[in-house]
C-alpha cells in the first residue's frame, strides 16, 4: 500500500522559524524586458507562502509555587507565532536561509524577519468595525 506523503511532512521547523515556499518570480518587467536570475535574487524583500511553522518562542518554566491547586507544568512551553500555514508572507531576504530539498526550493525565515502576513480566510469585516 503506497501512501501519498508530502515531502514537507518530514520537516520539523524549530523555534520561531517559518518554512516558506517562494513565489515564482516574474522573468519580465512590466514593459516586457527579460531579467536575469541574479537581479531577482538581489531584491531585499521577497514573498512566498508559509508551508510550516515552528512551535514559537520558548518560555521558561513558571516559578515554583506552593499553591497545590495549580496545575504542574513539566513540558516545554512556547508563545505561538502569528504565521499560519497558507499565509502569504513578505519578508526580509537578508535574514533568510535558502535550502533545496528533492529539487524544490524552500526558505527558512525567522519570525522577526517577516514584515507582513496576508491571510485569505480572515474576516475583514471584523477588523474594519
Amino acid at each position: 500500500m503506497v501512501q501519498n506523503v508530502n515531502i514537507t511532512d518530514k520537516f520539523i521547523v524549530v523555534g520561531d522559524r517559518v518554512l516558506i515556499k517562494p513565489k515564482s518570480l516574474d522573468e519580465r518587467t512590466k514593459s516586457g524586458i527579460y531579467l536575469p536570475p541574479g537581479i531577482q535574487e538581489k531584491a531585499k524583500i521577497q514573498s512566498g507562502y508559509v508551508i510550516k511553522t515552528g512551535p514559537g518562542y520558548p518560555v521558561g518554566p513558571p516559578p515554583e509555587s506552593d499553591e497545590p491547586w495549580k496545575e504542574q507544568v513539566s513540558g516545554a512551553q512556547y508563545i505561538p507565532l502569528q504565521a499560519k500555514v497558507g499565509d502569504m508572507a513578505i519578508f526580509i531576504q537578508n535574514s533568510s536561509y535558502e535550502i533545496e530539498y528533492e529539487e524544490e526550493r524552500y526558505i527558512i525565515v525567522p519570525n522577526s524577519a517577516i514584515l507582513l502576513l496576508i491571510r485569505e480566510d480572515d474576516e475583514l469585516d471584523y477588523y474594519l468595525k
